[in-house]
């Protein structure tokens, strides 16, 4: 048996992990274990009909992305217009927030294909073993997390009130939502999720997605069956990066996460450490404001120019360009074993449309009303086409000693920002990765209403670049949720879950 670790936002995520290890599994394995336990348990965080991104690194080959994200549909549909069959919702999460939920917000879910590949390509275990962890706790009923409940007080009224099955499942009968350690029993889910391990291929044309198909067209949404039979996940070759001494690989267009990472971290290392906190909090304050301010002006949009863009952006950031410098709802596993083999997975839902076809149990995405994801719309965007996300599932590998590390998080827009301060404080800052992912952090806001720096407790912050310091109280879910799993020679495996998100570490 392979030893590993696992770095997941929920115990019961991570133990599926640590199951499928025992039987044989490797790091690929146990993260996909993992990544569908969380899927289908960390309700409202996430639900099964997301898409999905997962970054492979083999200790002896090169290392690939596999897109399982969502696609616009609307095949066939002539007349059938995005935007029919939503409502807005508007709710307090970190700040006042804006959606579009309903069936009219449901993309092409690819998180199932991307999964099945990844396991196809590089795991160990039949598939079917895989889904045997979520199946178990679906049909005797799983605890809500404290990070799933915490969401809920947000978003139970606005997101998942106006569609009754969601309401049952998620409320008392006083109507209240559930609470941390409730018990969620989410009916024909388990009958789902095994036609799903028999085939995954049933979501994409079979009997499954017939029906799943026919549920959302007759609620007014998009998604049709000849979109879920063209669906296929996408191999792709990385976005690459080289900070000190460590190969940091993550999500390729036509995501924009990855790029924005990536854009970061060079730009961090051409500012430097700084040689104090305040020095080191404006060094990040300015990558970060540099980089999204790159991003809402080239990036968010761009559709077929987005590959140059985002080239555009690594080398500008690579070279310090003065002119650069003058510019939810997620669930993340990473796993590392003993053999060097890495996999680190993100997947989303969106923020969630509330959405459940009918004899299923299977919630459905919001990623068509991500407002903040896609400011300029969506409008004229061809069905087939990926949506962009803010994903970055990231593998990074040290040159002197191949010490490999597993790392990525939930949070929309703070991926990339926690994602790069965990990096920075790890590979330039000579933190150890626990303290590395505790430390405090902070988040560029560039929406119209708010430019604003959102900071945690212990960092120095004042007004910059324009921006106007907004303090958090203590630590906060707004900041993300890093999964961090490392391997090397000298110190073995270590598995760090954020405490933002009550994540837990499992080792085999």
């Amino acid at each position: 048996m392979t030893n590993l670790t696992i770095a997941a936002g929920t115990r019961i995520a991570a133990e599926a992990g640590t199951t499928v290890a025992k039987q044989g599994g490797n790091a690929v394995d146990a993260a996909i274990a993992a990544a569908i336990v969380s899927m289908c348990t960390d309700t409202g965080i996430m639900s099964p009909g997301c898409g999905a991104f997962v970054t492979v690194w083999p200790p002896d080959d090169k290392p690939v992305v596999v897109d399982g994200y969502v696609e616009m549909p609307g095949r066939g549909r002539r007349g059938k217009h995005f935007g029919e069959a939503t409502h807005e919702v508007v709710f307090d999460y970190g700040g006042e927030t804006r959606q579009r939920v309903g069936y009219g917000t449901i993309a092409t879910p690819g998180g199932f294909a991307g999964l099945a590949l990844a396991s196809k390509q590089f795991g160990q275990l039949p598939w079917n073993r895989l889904l045997e962890p979520a199946i178990e706790w679906v049909e005797k009923g799983f605890p809500l997390t404290g990070g799933a409940a915490e969401y809920l007080l947000f978003t139970h009224e606005a997101i998942y009130s106006w569609h009754p099955d969601s309401y049952r499942i998620l409320h008392h009968e006083n109507g209240s939502p559930l609470n941390e350690g409730d018990i969620v029993r989410v009916p024909h889910l388990a009958d789902t999720l095994k036609s799903i391990a028999d085939d995954a291929a049933s979501l994409y044309g079979g009997e499954l997605g017939q029906l799943i198909a026919a549920g959302v067209q007759e609620n007014g949404g998009l998604l049709g069956i000849e979109d879920l039979e063209s669906y296929q996940a996408v191999v792709r070759e990385p976005v690459w990066a080289h900070i000190g001494g460590w190969e940091v690989i993550t999500n390729p267009p036509p995501a924009v996460g990855g790029a924005c990472l990536a854009g970061m971290l060079l730009l961090l290392s051409r500012l430097g450490p700084g040689d104090s906190l305040a020095e080191a909090v404006r060094h990040m304050v300015t990558a970060q404001r540099a980089v999204l301010g790159y991003r809402a002006d080239h990036l968010d949009g761009a559709r077929h120019a987005l590959p140059q863009e985002a080239e555009r952006l690594l080398a500008m950031a690579d070279s310090g360009n003065p002119t650069l410098l003058g510019a939810p709802s997620t669930s993340h596993v990473s796993v590392v074993d003993s053999t060097g083999l890495a996999c680190a997975i993100t997947a989303s839902a969106g923020y969630g449309s509330g959405a459940m076809v009918e004899g299923t149990g299977f919630w459905l995405n919001n990623s068509l009303g991500e407002l903040d994801l896609h400011t300029k719309g969506l409008g004229g965007l061809t069905p087939g086409t990926r949506l962009a996300s803010n994903m970055a599932p990231t593998i990074a590998k040290r040159r002197s000693d191949g010490a490999v590390l597993a790392i990525g998080s939930p949070g929309a827009s703070r991926i990339t920002t926690a994602i790069a301060q965990v990096l920075a404080n790890f590979t330039t800052k000579n933190m150890d990765l626990f303290d590395a992912v505790k430390y405090p952090r902070l988040h560029v806001e560039l929406a119209a209403d708010q430019q604003t720096i959102a900071f945690e407790p212990g960092l120095p912050v004042v007004a910059m670049h324009g921006l106007k310091p907004r303090p958090f109280p203590k630590p906060s879910m707004y900041f993300g949720g890093v999964q961090a799993a490392l391997w090397s020679a000298e110190d073995g495996l270590v598995g760090v879950a954020d405490a933002r998100r009550g994540g837990s570490v499992t080792d085999v």
